[in-house]
């Protein structure tokens, strides 16, 4: 039991460690990609803050196997280092028997991301992707430009050769209005300032010292000049304020769990049987009951008629087709998510059988050793999970093989390194790199004494 405690304790720094520091990494990465899309918005911090915890459900998703592999490698090679392993080895503790511990605590992570998956995940996707639609149509409040019209207002296009941005003042101003067609009205007017109403839902524009043109499409003939001292526009603003919308509306794969989405293919599946029973139905139609012993006057209209009814049936057919391939993506399409939510928490174990040997192997429990041979195997994972996730959806090779290949590979790979390393002691060693480093590149120490000064 002490034993138990002291390996799962080597763990759980190195755990927590590669944990928050890989959330970090993807917390930076998302930051940089959206930053575009954030700025300039005139959100809120607490806006910002739940679009972050609501992406942090996809980040937990991705660190928590890869956060495993990092620990273990570290542990493990911290315990091998220190000769650790060695001691528990003579004392008849095998190999298999210091595992089981991380073993069973990797067992209990894929558990909780089976639920995380099913139950927190979707419904944190979905958030995050209501959120996002909600920020992607928010607009900065009347970006203008001087001597640049602005087309940001709905049936209106502004222009102000000067811009006092400090105190909203626009000089020298045009407004094209188009919100009451046919009528067109142009308005200038010498100096204005532009602002929100207090409900947000008006953009007011004061206006001094214009004049109004007023234009009638459907007759050229009607025209009329206003002029004015002070004049009050306002206009339509609800693009320019933020408005959250609720939580509901159709869910994308993405956004459902598991049973959710079963329900959808089994659906998806009854109206595959109900289009394979139409073209079963269409095929036994396709027969051309025309006689041919008539004239030949009659044999150019007996053509043209049998010519529509193939043309007919041919188009009957490719529209099935169409809609049974089109069936087929989407079942193909459910089904890899639904195997990603129990495939990527299973990569938790998988993870153990491969760091635990190597960690034993390498002799080495520092972070950049464990990053290092973590980052190789990071890099085979998702090859193979992404590569199987695009032939899959495209029909190429069925689901289970394509997300659950990465876990079945690197398993095999996983047991058979453990078998090896608990049967004899197998020690990596990584000198071949220094042969492929340039003389040039390397650290002369005798050439280093030798330039140092000489003290006085």
């Amino acid at each position: 039991m002490i034993l138990t405690k002291y390996i799962l304790k080597n763990h759980l720094a190195p755990f927590l460690f590669s944990v928050f520091s890989l959330i970090g990494i993807f917390l930076l990465q998302f930051l940089m990609k959206f930053a575009d899309r954030l700025v300039g918005k005139g959100l809120g911090l607490w806006i910002i803050i739940k679009l972050i915890v609501y992406n942090l459900a996809w980040m937990i998703v991705l660190v928590i196997p890869m956060s495993v592999l990092v620990a273990t490698l570290m542990a493990f090679g911290g315990m091998a280092q220190n000769n650790e392993v060695a001691v528990l080895k003579a004392t008849g503790m095998s190999l298999y028997r210091m595992i089981l511990p991380p073993l069973g605590a990797s067992v209990l992570l894929a558990l909780f991301l089976i639920y995380f998956n099913n139950n927190i995940y979707p419904d944190a996707n979905h958030a995050a992707r209501i959120l996002m639609e909600d920020i992607s149509r928010q607009k900065p409040t009347l970006s203008l430009v001087p001597g640049v019209f602005s087309q940001d207002v709905p049936n209106y296009s502004i222009l102000a050769r000067q811009i006092d941005q400090g105190n909203n003042i626009l000089k020298d101003i045009t407004i094209y209005d188009y919100s009451t067609p046919p009528s067109i009205n142009l308005v200038t007017a010498k100096k204005g300032i532009i602002y929100l109403s207090p409900n947000q839902k008006k953009l007011i524009m004061d206006l001094e010292l214009g004049e109004i043109h007023e234009f009638n499409n459907s007759n050229w003939n009607e025209y009329r000049r206003l002029r004015f001292n002070k004049h009050k526009i306002a206009m339509p603003a609800e693009q320019f304020t933020f408005e959250q919308s609720t939580p509901g509306g159709p869910r994308g794969d993405r956004e459902l769990g598991a049973p959710q989405m079963l329900l959808i293919v089994d659906s998806l599946q009854k109206t595959r049987g109900k289009f394979l029973s139409e073209l079963n139905n269409t095929l036994s139609k396709i027969t051309v009951n025309e006689t041919l012993r008539v004239t030949e006057k009659e044999n150019e209209k007996i053509y043209d008629r049998v010519k529509r009814k193939l043309i007919n049936h041919k188009n009957i057919l490719s529209n099935i087709l169409i809609r049974l391939e089109y069936n087929k993506k989407e079942i193909n399409r459910y089904w890899v998510e639904i195997h990603k939510k129990y495939a990527l928490p299973f990569a938790c174990i998988v993870f153990i059988l491969i760091g635990a040997p190597l960690g034993t192997m390498t002799r080495k429990g520092g972070f950049g050793m464990a990053a290092g041979i973590s980052l190789v195997f990071f890099l085979i994972y998702w090859t193979f999970l992404i590569g199987g996730e695009k032939l899959s959806d495209r029909g190429l090779l069925s689901p289970f093989w394509g997300i659950w290949s990465a876990n079945i590979l690197l398993g095999i790979l996983g047991i058979v390194l453990t078998i090896k390393s608990a049967r004899e002691r197998i020690e990596l060693k990584f000198d071949f790199i220094s042969k492929v480093i340039p003389k040039s590149w390397k650290f002369n120490t005798d050439e280093n004494e030798n330039s140092r000064p000489l003290s006085d």
